[in-house]
């Protein structure tokens, strides 16, 4: 290994370290550091549940099951652009569905997939609570009204 591959790890795990830092020592304090590191960092890295194994002196294979038992953590970086189509009642009988393989089309991907290079990720979600604007999309939480597979091109070329 490179002395600057490894100066760059330690500067990774020493960051990871400052994050968790009240945390230390206590195996109690678990979710409590995993939610930091989600906070920061926007996911659990293999890098960050080393740090954590060795700060809190609890076994990674614990801590990669907590972390997969619990939604709200994930172990893929999050997409730059979060994509869901709203598949309640309004938006499937307007055609949602038709806008899912639209996306899917034209990103590559299937819903509950991201891109490769973690530009977009494509979900899908059973009501937006916006059905006078049927089909709706939310981009990062901003909503797009009136979404047919006709609309996808022109939104994806915002977004690029």
């Amino acid at each position: 290994m490179k002395d600057g591959a490894c100066a760059t790890c330690c500067n990774r795990v020493k960051t990871y370290d400052e994050v968790i830092g009240d945390c230390a020592g206590d195996p109690t304090e678990l979710i409590h550091c995993l939610q930091l590191i989600q906070n920061e960092f926007g996911y659990i890295s293999e890098d960050a549940v080393k740090a954590i194994s060795n700060s809190l002196h609890v076994p990674e294979s614990e801590i990669f099951s907590v972390v997969t038992f619990y939604s709200q953590f994930t172990l893929k970086p999050k997409a730059k652009y979060n994509i869901e189509v709203c598949m309640g009642t309004a938006c499937y009988v307007l055609g949602a569905s038709k806008s899912i393989k639209k996306f899917e089309e034209k990103l590559g991907i299937k819903v509950g997939e991201q891109t490769k290079d973690n530009k977009f990720a494509l979900c899908q979600s059973r009501c937006l609570g916006c059905c006078g604007l049927a089909p709706v999309i939310s981009i990062n939480g901003q909503i797009h009204g009136k979404v047919t597979e006709d609309k996808v091109d022109e939104i994806l070329s915002k977004l690029n």
